[in-house]
C-alpha cells in the first residue's frame, strides 16, 4: 500500500469524526484572547487548516539527503500526512513491535475504538478536534506484552508543500501492552520553501507496567507552522517519558502531556526548545495525576537569539485521592539576543493533602563571569559561548535513550544561528 488516500472502516470512526467537525466548528482556530493562546497567534493558518495538502512524491534520496531522516534502520515515513511505503523500511521493525499504516489498520477493522482518542480528547483542544476530523493516515506502532525491543521506532513526517498554503494532519497512535518496552522516534521535517501547517496528534498507551519513551524532533521549513498535541493515558505501575525538541517552523506550539490514571504510574517530560530571528515557539505542558503514588518529573528549557519568542506554559493537577504524589516541575531560559523573550508560566493545582510538589522557573543570559574565566584560558569568544550553550542544554540532550539522535541534535546545536 503506497499511500493511502482516505480512512474507510466502522460506522463508529464516522461518527467520531462527525462530532470533532462539530466541535471544531464551535471552538474554531484559537484567537489571542484565548487564555491559552494569549501569547501565541496561529490565525494565519485560519484560511487554509481545513484545506488537505495534496500527495506528493518525494524520492529516496532527496529524503535520505536529509540528516534527521536516515538516522536510524526501521523507519516508517508518512508524505503529507499519508504513508510511503516505498520510503519506510519496516523490515527492520524490532521484534514483537508492529507498525503499518493507521488507515490501512482502519480500513481492515482493526479493534481501535477504545484506543484512538483515549488519551488525545478534542472536547476543548480545537486543533485535536481538527486532526480528528480530517486525519487521512497515520502510523500504529503496537508492542507486545512483555517485548523488549533494542532498537527504536523512527516515524518520519514530511511536509512536501505546494504552491499554495495547506494543511497536513497525521494521527499517530503507539501502543505499549503490558510489561512492553518500546522506544519511538518522532521527526518532522520540511522539504521546500511553501507555507503550510503541520497539525499532528499522538497517543501514547501505556498498559501495566510498560515502559515507552518518546522522542520528538521538530524541524519544519521556515515557512511552517507546527502545531502538535502528544498525548499520554498510563496504567498502573507503567512509565511514559517525553522528549521534546522544538528547532524549526516560524510558529511551533506544542501541547504535551498524560494523565496518570493507575497507581504508581510515572512520568517525565523533557524539552529543549532552541530559537533565532523571529521564531516562536510556545510549549504548553500537563500532568494529570489521577491516582495515588504516582511521580512525575518535569525539565524544559530554552535558548533563545535574535528577536525570537518562546511561551512556557506548564501544568500539574493532583486530583482528590491522589496521595503519595511526588511532582517536580522546572523551566529554564537562556536569553542569547537583545531583542529576544520569553513567557513563563508554572502552575500547580493540587487536591490533596499528602503530596511533594514543586515548580520554578528562571529567565537569565550567559554569565558574563563565566565567559571571562573561559577567555582568560585562551578560549576565544566564540568557543566560550559554545560551551556555556552546550552546557545548559546537553542534561537535556544526554537523556535522549537513542545515541544516533543525541549525535543529531550536538551538532544541529553547534551549528544552529543561536551561536552565530
Amino acid at each position: 500500500m503506497n499511500g493511502a488516500a482516505s480512512v474507510e472502516t466502522g460506522a463508529w470512526l464516522t461518527r467520531r469524526k462527525t462530532v470533532a467537525r462539530a466541535r471544531f466548528d464551535l471552538l474554531g482556530i484559537p484567537k489571542p484572547t484565548d487564555e491559552d493562546w494569549r501569547q501565541t497567534d496561529v490565525r494565519s493558518v485560519a484560511a487554509f487548516a481545513g484545506t488537505l495538502a495534496e500527495k506528493a512524491a518525494v524520492s529516496k534520496d532527496a529524503l535520505d539527503a536529509h540528516p534527521l531522516a536516515s538516522l536510524l534502520p526501521c523507519r516508517a515515513v508518512l508524505v503529507n500526512g499519508r504513508f510511503d511505503e516505498s520510503l519506510s523500511t519496516l523490515d527492520a521493525a524490532p521484534r514483537g513491535v508492529h507498525i503499518r499504516s493507521l488507515a490501512a489498520a482502519l480500513a481492515e477493522a482493526e479493534p481501535l475504538e477504545h484506543d484512538l482518542g483515549k488519551a488525545a480528547s478534542a472536547e476543548s483542544a480545537p486543533f485535536v478536534a481538527l486532526n480528528t476530523s480530517l486525519f487521512l493516515d497515520g502510523i500504529l506502532v503496537r508492542a507486545e506484552a512483555n517485548a523488549a525491543p533494542d532498537t527504536p521506532v523512527h516515524i518520519v513526517h514530511v511536509a512536501a508543500p505546494g504552491t499554495a498554503p495547506a494543511a497536513i494532519h497525521p494521527r499517530t497512535l503507539v501502543i505499549a501492552e503490558a510489561g512492553a518496552r518500546l522506544t519511538v522516534v518522532e521527526s518532522f521535517i520540511g522539504l521546500g520553501s511553501g507555507a503550510y501547517l503541520t497539525n499532528a496528534v499522538t497517543e501514547i498507551i501505556a498498559a501495566d507496567g510498560a515502559e515507552v519513551a518518546h522522542v520528538k524532533i521538530q524541524v519544519e521549513g521556515a515557512a511552517g507552522v507546527h502545531v502538535a498535541s502528544v498525548a499520554g493515558h498510563q496504567a498502573k505501575d507503567s512509565k511514559i517519558v517525553s522528549h521534546n525538541v522544538s528547532l524549526g517552523a516560524s510558529v511551533a506550539r506544542n501541547d504535551i502531556g498524560s494523565r496518570l490514571a493507575g497507581p504508581g504510574a510515572e512520568c517525565h517530560l523533557y524539552g529543549l526548545y532552541v530559537t533565532s530571528g523571529r521564531q516562536h515557539v510556545d510549549n504548553h505542558t500537563w500532568l494529570d495525576h489521577a491516582m495515588p503514588h504516582c511521580p512525575s518529573w518535569e525539565m524544559y528549557k530554552g535558548l533563545l537569539a535574535g528577536d525570537s519568542r518562546a511561551v512556557f506554559n506548564g501544568r500539574i493537577v493532583v486530583r482528590e485521592g491522589a496521595q503519595k504524589t511526588d511532582a517536580k516541575q522546572s523551566n529554564k531560559n537562556l536569553l542569547l539576543g537583545e531583542g529576544a523573550l520569553v513567557y513563563t508560566r508554572p502552575q500547580l493545582e493540587i487536591y490533596a493533602n499528602d503530596v511533594k510538589c514543586t515548580h520554578g522557573a528562571t529567565i537569565g543570559r550567559l554569565d558574563e563571569e563565566s565567559l571571562f574565566y573561559l577567555r582568560t584560558r585562551g578560549i576565544g569568544k566564540d568557543d566560550a559561548k559554545r560551551v556555556l550553550v552546550r552546557a545548559f542544554a546537553g542534561d537535556l540532550i544526554d537523556k535522549i535513550p537513542v545515541a544516533e539522535v543525541r549525535a543529531f541534535l550536538s551538532g544541529a546545536l553547534d551549528g544552529s544561528e543561536a551561536l552565530a
